[in-house]
């Protein structure tokens, strides 16, 4: 691995730092974006019971809001529910907005990876077939043996950089979905709230009208 390395040439350090990068910001994300943690399942039940049983405090409010990113945008909508429906709704799309965007934090870090390690590769790889032809040039083209291992060496960036940039592709439209996946998760739960603050249905009775 070490001898691919240095084969490859300088290009192949800031490939090496873009492969270390996608592998922690992947493990990063994979382990914020775990569901129980990004929008508990038994969350919006455990607030209805605290305002049916009058037990929604200050200290209640702070603990839901820190909880969880679904926490912190029901919590919004809590704060502002006695201003009705309407700033209710948009409490709650502010504070989703901004749940969202710290859900897609390193994201675009992520696609830029994939999309500039291919061009790092493929510009090693010019570099190496420059040196190539110039060996050429200046020492002629009797030593095929040589030449086909100055070609290998110069294709080795452009192998490099396909291998970053495709689990990183992968991985980067797979946390995509899985951002996606969750944000509709929390806007289920955020319209169930509005619901039963504002209209004439709990929390249970939401629940039975759900599709088995």
């Amino acid at each position: 691995m070490l001898e691919l390395v240095q084969a490859g040439g300088w290009l192949m350090l800031p490939l090496l730092l873009c492969s270390i990068a996608s592998v922690a910001i992947c493990g990063e994300r994979f382990w914020t974006l775990r569901a129980d943690r990004v929008a508990p399942k038994h969350l919006l039940s455990d607030v209805w019971m605290l305002i049916k049983n009058n037990q929604m405090s200050g200290l209640r409010l702070r603990e839901i809001r820190h909880s969880s990113p679904l926490g912190a945008i029901l919590a919004a909508g809590l704060v502002n529910s006695r201003y009705g429906r309407d700033i209710t709704k948009e409490s709650i799309e502010e504070a989703a907005s901004h749940v969202v965007h710290d859900m897609q934090r390193f994201l675009s870090t992520l696609g830029s990876i994939a999309s500039i390690a291919p061009l790092i590769g493929l510009l090693g790889t010019v570099v190496g077939m420059i040196e190539v032809f110039t060996t050429i040039m200046t020492e002629g083209s009797g030593d095929v043996g040589k030449l086909a291992g100055g070609i290998s060496k110069a294709l080795i960036t452009t192998a490099a950089g396909l291998s970053v940039a495709i689990p990183t592709l992968f991985f980067h439209r797979f946390l995509l979905r899985r951002v996606d996946e969750l944000v509709v998760n929390m806007e289920q739960e955020s319209i169930k709230l509005v619901e039963v603050l504002h209209g004439d249905r709990s929390v249970e009775t939401q629940r039975d009208a759900e599709p088995a």
